[in-house]
């Protein structure tokens, strides 16, 4: 075996090391945490009765405007479900922690990996999520959204 074969061999399998536990593990459940409970039960920073505020008028934030428009803001996903009311529920789905979607068409939260659905107030509508979705309260004044956490 000539310098070459051996830098090779030592290459693919340092490879081989890094990337098969990554893939073995991507949709696997972390056995360690409690299913039945939120990954991220607190999404917002700092403690219970923190706020994040929102400036509608601003650029970033210019979807939530809309009827149907959403936007993941740290761990929440906050929607315009039309009526001037909004939406803001934890981002994260208690299945497997897969980050969820809003689809207006249906005015339901889909987790994209393994199809849970969820109401506007977080509850399971659809398995294989079994706990509902964190929700917090989220109040428009003027251009300003705010969300309790």
């Amino acid at each position: 075996m000539n310098r070459r074969d051996v830098i090779q061999r030592v290459l693919l399998g340092t490879t081989a090391l890094i990337v098969l536990p990554s893939t073995f593990t991507s949709c696997s459940k972390d056995e360690s945490t409690d299913p039945t409970t939120n990954p991220n039960p607190n999404p917002g920073p700092g403690t219970s009765g923190s706020k994040i505020t929102l400036d509608l008028s601003l650029a970033e934030n210019s979807v939530l405007n809309t009827v149907g428009g959403s936007k993941i803001v740290q761990t929440l996903i906050v929607a315009n479900t039309g009526g001037g009311n909004y939406v803001a529920l934890s981002s994260i789905c208690t299945h497997e922690g897969c980050t969820v979607d809003y689809s207006s068409g249906t005015g339901k939260f889909v987790c994209p990996c393994h199809g849970s659905t969820f109401t506007s107030s977080g509850a399971v509508v659809t398995g294989p999520a079994t706990q509902s979705l964190a929700s917090f309260t989220a109040t428009k004044t003027g251009n300003i959204l705010t969300i309790n956490l």
